[in-house]
């Protein structure tokens, strides 16, 4: 009789194992694909700041290369500047106080910095710099 109680033990207690087994997998998949998925959202997130502050920095470096084009020919209006993966479109405006608009481009990215500046005895001063939203 002994012996029938222990094979009745056995089937009765037969899968615990895998059950318990499931259930952890189960919790185990689940905190995986959870954290892959905030690992996947940071990494875009990373992207879109790069690609604003390098918008940002296209657009500068359009207001710089305004100025220094002012210092050399005070009618210049403007134009498209190839600047690294992007591009700043340079406008000009106005004759004693000079306004100048540069939009910086990196792919879907644009920011927008507009300057105003005035020339005293052949030296440019920038009267303000601000960014546009």
């Amino acid at each position: 009789m002994k012996p029938l109680t222990i094979s009745h033990q056995l089937s009765t207690n037969s899968g615990q194992a895998l059950v318990t087994l499931l259930v952890f997998m189960i919790v185990a998949i689940t905190i995986v694909t959870a954290s892959v998925g905030v690992v996947m959202t940071n990494s875009l997130a990373a992207g879109s700041v790069a690609q604003t502050t390098s918008a940002r920095s296209i657009a500068e470096s359009g207001v710089e290369n305004a100025l220094i084009r002012l210092a050399r020919n005070p009618s210049y209006t403007g134009e498209t500047l190839p600047v690294g993966n992007g591009q700043a479109s340079v406008t000009v405006t106005g004759t004693t106080i000079k306004t100048i608009t540069s939009i910086g481009t990196d792919g879907n990215f644009k920011r927008t910095i507009v300057a105003t500046a005035s020339q005293s005895a052949y030296v440019w001063s920038v009267i303000s710099w601000q960014e546009n939203y």
